[in-house]
């Protein structure tokens, strides 16, 4: 039985004025855990899409900045639209070369100037993408490897004025919808600790051979759990198609090491690079001159990579939303996306009995980012527990997280909460 209610905040805040359709109701489908087949997917670091992603989200922290200190408010904008067409190389044993860069293009909307005060936007906008890559890719060089075409426009005058009205809390400038959950089950823990140990600092300098596109696909069914991995080689420090395998069969069984460890599970397989084949040469092996198949094979998307916890997962409920880029004050395709996460592992930590939470929220456009239409926690409960038992307590988290958006919107401006 679900547990409905229209909620009237008792903090002394904005939020005491309004009124917000809270639903608390019971999660009516097996959990992950004991479904028979589970299918989690991880898009790492040198991946195209998460590149994408990246420097997309790395340009509105970048602006959300600047406009905080000439204006003291972030203003409009939104940099969700971005791709990275991939560049052409000529690949060698021991090295290579780039033939044609890669290009990135960066596009929707920004503010150029308030007042009589105009914003640099295309200069910073190109500065953070190559200070992104500065940090996480080593072997792309920002001024070499990439050409930059920026084609961001001034937002239309309609969401734009959002930004211009009068309140404390902003109004949503779209009708969107996302969901969240908690906790992470085994295998999408499995997965992201996976590409994470495997784009470490530590793996890198031990294994410098090895480069950041990284793919981990998990498929768990019952308790085995089948791994597959697509992660190149790079160039330069292989020295034949001998050398190449010798090099690869060692990182198996280091990756086969690692994952012993998750002992959730009866058996573990990892399958690495499994397009190879041996006296193909050049053809037959996975290199990459930097590190990313964005150099030569593949490119990249903002909003086809992973969702805002860093999985892509099968068996799960996703929005369409993409959160990387887009405006961490108005726009609720990335306010909403990241909080219902937020919200499902608070309730997950605050609840007695829980073993799953799902949240889900809507807004409307124009309406105060601090009211959705409606907040649905679906909260799957240990055997003899009742909704009606918890409802008030997750009642209240919801109306507390919701009466402290701003705070949270303001760290979300800040990079706090990773978006892919």
């Amino acid at each position: 039985m679900a547990y409905y209610s229209t909620y009237h905040c008792a903090i002394p805040c904005y939020l005491c004025y309004t009124r917000i359709m809270i639903v608390i109701e019971p999660y009516k489908r097996k959990p992950v855990t004991d479904q028979r087949v589970e299918i989690v997917e991880r898009k790492g670091t040198g991946h195209p899409d998460y590149l994408c992603d990246s420097m997309m989200e790395a340009i509105s922290i970048a602006l959300s900045r600047e406009y905080m200190k000439k204006f003291g408010a972030i203003l409009h904008h939104n940099i969700d639209k971005g791709l990275l067409a991939a560049g052409r190389v000529e690949m060698l044993f021991g090295g290579g070369r780039m033939l044609a860069p890669m290009e990135l293009t960066i596009g929707d909307r920004a503010t150029f100037e308030a007042g009589r005060t105009k914003v640099p936007v295309a200069e910073i906008t190109i500065a953070a993408a190559k200070a992104w890559l500065r940090e996480n890719m080593r072997f792309v060089d920002p001024e070499k490897h990439l050409r930059y075409r920026v084609v961001l426009s001034q937002g239309s005058e309609e969401l734009t004025d959002i930004f211009a009205r009068s309140g404390k809390v902003l109004g949503a400038n779209d009708t969107s919808a996302a969901v969240g959950y908690y906790p992470l089950s085994p295998t999408e823990k499995a997965v992201l600790s996976l590409e994470r140990h495997l784009n470490s600092k530590a793996f890198k300098s031990r294994y410098p051979e090895t480069g950041e596109d990284i793919k981990v696909m998990g498929l768990r069914t019952g308790r085995d759990l089948e791994l597959t991995v697509a992660m190149p080689l790079v160039s330069r420090f292989v020295w034949n198609e001998k050398n190449y395998f010798e090099r690869k069969n060692a990182i198996q069984k280091v990756m086969e090491r690692y994952v012993s460890r998750f002992e959730q599970f009866r058996r573990v397989n990892v399958h690495f690079n499994t397009l190879d084949e041996q006296g193909r040469g050049l053809k037959g092996v996975y290199l990459s001159l930097l590190g990313t198949s964005a150099e030569d094979a593949d490119s990249g998307q903002v909003g086809r990579g992973n969702r805002v916890n860093g999985l892509i997962s099968l068996n799960r409920p996703m929005g369409t939303e993409a959160a990387a880029g887009k405006n961490p004050v108005s726009h609720v395709g990335k306010i909403y996306n990241v909080l219902t996460h937020r919200l499902a592992k608070k309730l997950f930590e605050n609840v007695e009995g829980a073993r799953e939470v799902y949240v889900l929220m809507l807004s409307r456009i124009g309406t105060p980012i601090n009211e959705p239409q409606v907040a649905t926690a679906q909260i799957l409960l240990e055997k003899g527990r009742r909704v009606s038992d918890i409802a008030r307590k997750a009642e209240d988290i919801i109306g507390r997280e919701l009466a402290s958006i701003n705070k949270f919107c303001v760290e979300l401006s800040q990079g706090k909460y990773p978006v892919c």
